[in-house]
């Protein structure tokens, strides 16, 4: 995480909550030759393009005052953070707990960087899910680069 983000997450965490929404996600990048910072808020119901404004309107004074890039110009977007983002608070892994997930690896095991099976949850930072059989795969957090989960239509 930039500092940026880290700051802006800091800063913007309690707001976003005061809006009725969790904060997902904070990043800073450039898309399209300009600066974008995003926000990805999440709610039980879904997002809403209301919840996107509501949480837009009240985060915007807040950045002005902290003003995390030194006055560089930068667009603000508040956003949904998808069906396919990555699971990689706690919270997270605690909602998909039981759903179909895709880990991807940094490096093979067992000749494979991704496997697939049922979230049984993160803890004492080993990735778990069940593979089929009665058998389960533990992955250590630092060899998973990526938990998703697998959209089935």
């Amino acid at each position: 995480m930039s500092k940026i983000t880290e700051i802006v997450t800091e800063r913007i965490q309690p707001v976003v909550e005061a809006e009725g929404c969790e904060l997902v996600d904070v990043e800073y990048k450039k898309a399209l030759g300009e600066w974008n910072l995003t926000v990805y808020i999440y709610t039980e119901a879904g997002v809403s393009l209301d919840d996107c404004e509501r949480v837009h309107r009240a985060i915007d004074p807040v950045l002005d005052e902290l003003d995390p890039t030194e006055g560089a110009a930068y667009i603000l977007n508040v956003s949904s953070p998808g069906l396919d983002r990555p699971i990689v608070t706690p919270r997270d892994f605690e909602r998909a707990r039981g759903t179909k997930v895709s880990v991807g690896l940094y490096a093979k095991r067992d000749g494979k960087k991704k496997f697939e099976g049922i979230l049984v949850g993160c803890v004492d930072n080993c990735v778990e899910i069940d593979v089929g059989n009665n058998k389960t795969i533990k992955f250590e957090r630092e060899q998973v680069a990526v938990v998703k989960p697998v959209i089935e239509f």
